[in-house]
């Protein structure tokens, strides 16, 4: 039977990890994730778990820390945001280039400069092609059940690699929400015991973690590394669908809102698409055939999947939360326009650059980028592919 409580995000993915019980979580604080380790810290100090907490003097410390933990056969796990994140870059990819299942707690915030510690994406964006599976959730319940399937996904034989547990500083880390906790017999159960194959610590069978790696073998281990991610997505699919057994909350590689007769649409991640929902039932009782697709699994890209369900679309509009400064769109942009080339093409895409720094995507703003779709889907003509809405021009 569930447990119902009244958790702020960083809360429900503190008592996450406490009923995960890992062996190791070696961290440092930084705006907006410190509450993660200060909650878990307390569980440790009151004895309820008996994890050893490491607090290091950097973000590049802790991954370093959580990296050595994780090769010796320890459960680890650690958060960060922003800059701590990018203080972290060089060990991102050590770790899953090292094939560590390491989970971390990935809590969005504006990467600097100029220094803002209020929400966007930038700062995982930026970490999306560093070989880390990246979840990301819109809900504290959502942030709270990505972590205990994050273990289990990052665990799996076949993928070995570590996992983000992306949600949103602030809205989705602070704010409270009722949601419904596991006993913690059962995630104990859910996750089970992490027995790697390989691990530093096994004198019967000794390896070496992270050595020179030179002509004769590098581009191979990486082709290993890919082909994990690529196995990562069926993965996925398995530990949700047992974790839907278990919880009855479904998961998938994606979230699609109101799509089965859309006429326009929208891809939109995390908090952002609460408020675009809200916006989508609006224009539904005015006729408007709206719908919305929420990204979940952002790292490994689902290609073929998201392309099939964009496909009947007659406009469609990305919505990004972190800028590339490519000239080109931004990331989420990117990767779903590569998505449907060839697959879906022909559906007028344009691309919606938001929120930076934390600024207020509203109601209104959302029902305009509809509104431009509408247009759009009428007469065929897209004036301007790259777009900012909710900035001052």
């Amino acid at each position: 039977m569930s447990i119902r409580d009244r958790l702020s995000g960083n809360e429900a993915v503190a008592v996450a990890m406490r009923q995960i019980n890992p062996d190791v979580v070696a961290a440092f604080p930084i705006t907006p994730s410190t509450e993660v380790p200060q909650y878990f810290a307390s569980f440790v100090s009151n004895g309820q778990v008996d994890t050893e907490f490491v607090p290091v003097e950097s973000e590049h410390s802790a991954m370093s820390g959580c990296i050595g933990a994780e090769a010796a056969g320890a459960r680890t796990m650690t958060a960060t945001s922003a800059n701590g994140l990018a203080l972290m870059w060089e060990m991102l990819y050590i770790a899953a280039s090292s094939r560590l299942p390491i989970t971390l707690a990935a809590v969005n915030r504006a990467l600097s400069g100029p220094i803002n510690i209020n929400n966007d994406h930038s700062d995982t964006m930026g970490a999306r092609d560093s070989g880390w599976i990246q979840l990301y959730g819109e809900t504290n319940q959502e942030a709270y059940d990505n972590l205990i399937m994050a273990v289990k996904i990052g665990e799996h034989p076949d993928v070995m690699l570590p996992v983000m547990d992306c949600y949103d500083g602030f809205i989705t880390s602070h704010a409270v929400e009722t949601i419904e906790l596991l006993e913690d017999d059962k995630v104990k159960a859910f996750v089970g015991e992490y027995n790697p194959e390989y691990f530093l610590n096994n004198a019967e069978n000794p390896v070496a973690v992270g050595p020179l790696d030179g002509v004769p073998h590098y581009f191979e281990h990486k082709r290993q590394q890919a082909e994990a991610m690529k196995n990562a997505k069926k993965v996925i699919l398995e530990v949700a669908d047992e974790f839907y057994k278990l919880t009855g909350r479904k998961y998938g590689l994606f979230e699609e809102y109101k799509m089965d007769d859309a006429e326009i649409g929208i891809v939109v991640m995390n908090s952002t698409a609460g408020t675009a929902k809200f916006v989508v039932d609006k224009l539904r009782e005015q006729g408007v055939k709206a719908g919305l697709v929420k990204p979940r699994v952002y790292r490994p890209f689902p290609v073929e999947e998201i392309a099939e369900s964009l496909k009947g679309l007659k406009a469609l509009a990305v919505m990004d939360k972190a800028d590339s400064f490519n000239a080109a769109g931004g990331p989420l942009f990117t990767d779903v326009t590569s998505a449907l080339y060839g697959r879906a093409d022909g559906i007028p895409t344009v691309n919606y650059i938001y929120g930076l720094g934390g600024r207020d995507v509203k109601a209104d703003d959302i029902e305009k980028v509809f509104n431009d779709l509408a247009e759009i889907a009428k007469t065929g003509e897209v004036k301007s592919v790259y777009n900012y809405i909710g900035v001052r021009e």
